[in-house]
């Protein structure tokens, strides 16, 4: 029995690691933007308490070159001084204004509701959608933007360093390279408009006006908290195409500053992600399956002396753990978040648990004062 049980995660490992050393070929930077090429763009933040953040942010924006941009803010309904920030910092640039949100219709989730009341004031024919904790590098939006002009796809992401601290965040975090890449075959994506194959990060998008417009843009996923599977759907289904890229380089962002925030900002929406009612046992099976037990049984198996078994989960485990460490030089990831592997994904997998617990209970999970 341990014999095929190590057999059994050995495969489990071995599958994500190849589509993830397969996928480091594809996952690369936006282009650098031609020379001559001046985008216009418009940089479009929600806002809602963001007052420790968003004066970083917008200090890193006015920063950008190769583009003409105009920046709005829309303050939605902050109690704290996000707005009076952003006011200060509008009166010695005049590219930044402050819009105020509207009442947060029925329905609707409080971001996909303020991303589409800025689409609505932005004048030009690149929407650039930017959390308000991202600090882009200079050349980040002159990206992106060529991306969308010289490229195929009418949306596109990129995922930037996430800043850890704390050692929950250094566990969880760094998970998303492993499951995007471990998991989603970009090859096949960059071939294929199926919303099945949809990827992006919520933390900046950057659009064409026309396609934004043609699929509805985030009125098509009003109720949605996890835009950055869903919106990129959205212009799937209409045959539009998206795509992904790395950003460690081009922007960085610290999501959670406390183990209280980023168990809520991860549970908040992982019913529509690998805690949906379809993908949680399917996830579960091959996350643990994969990436804890082959380190269990390897121990198993050494101090029962089966040599066989002790190959096929030594050889697993080493595979995850190499994983890890690549992706931690890639993308400037922490060496502890790596080497404790097994741990962060049973810290993942409670989240989604709890998540698909409180789908199942009815609990709603609140952030920022909404539970939308």
């Amino acid at each position: 029995m341990l014999l095929v049980a190590s057999i059994a995660c050995f495969f489990l490992a071995v599958v994500p690691t190849i589509t993830f050393l397969v996928n480091l070929r594809f996952f690369h930077p936006p282009h650098r933007h031609p020379a001559g090429l001046s985008p216009s763009v418009s940089v479009l933040i929600p806002a809602r308490d963001e007052a420790a953040h968003i004066g970083r942010a917008l200090e890193a924006v006015l920063q950008s070159r190769d583009i003409t941009m105009e920046v709005i803010v829309l303050d939605d309904h902050s109690t704290d001084a996000t707005a009076q920030i952003v006011i200060d910092i509008s009166q010695r640039d005049s590219r930044i204004r402050l819009a105020k949100a509207s009442e947060l219709p029925t329905g609707w989730c409080g971001k996909q509701h303020a991303c589409w009341e800025l689409a609505q004031l932005a004048a030009h024919d690149i929407l650039i959608f930017m959390d308000a904790d991202v600090e882009p590098a200079p050349d980040a939006f002159a990206s992106l933007a060529a991306e969308l002009t010289c490229g195929s796809a009418g949306l596109v992401s990129m995922f930037p360093r996430q800043i850890t601290i704390s050692l929950s965040e250094q566990l969880v975090i760094p998970l998303m390279h492993l499951v995007l890449l471990g998991f989603l075959p970009i090859w096949q994506m960059r071939r294929s408009s199926k919303p099945s194959l949809a990827a992006g990060c919520g933390q900046i998008f950057a659009a064409r006006r026309d396609h934004y417009f043609a699929v509805g843009g985030h009125s098509a996923i009003a109720s949605s908290r996890h835009d950055g599977i869903t919106l990129p759907r959205a212009f799937r289904r209409h045959r539009i195409m998206t795509d992904v890229f790395d950003g460690t380089r081009l922007a960085s962002c610290r999501m959670y500053s406390s183990s209280g925030q980023l168990i809520r900002g991860l549970a908040k929406n992982a019913t529509e992600g690998l805690a949906s009612p379809k993908l949680i046992l399917p996830a579960t099976i091959v996350l643990f399956g994969g990436q804890v037990l082959p380190a269990i049984l390897w121990f198993l198996a050494l101090i029962n002396g089966n040599v066989a078994a002790s190959l096929w989960a030594g050889v697993a485990t080493i595979m995850t753990l190499a994983v890890r460490l690549i992706a931690a030089a890639k993308f400037d990831q922490t060496i502890p978040g790596a080497l404790l592997n097994p741990v962060g994904i049973l810290y993942l997998l409670a989240i989604e648990w709890y998540a698909f617990w409180c789908h199942l209970t009815g609990r709603s999970i609140s952030w920022r004062g909404r539970i939308t």
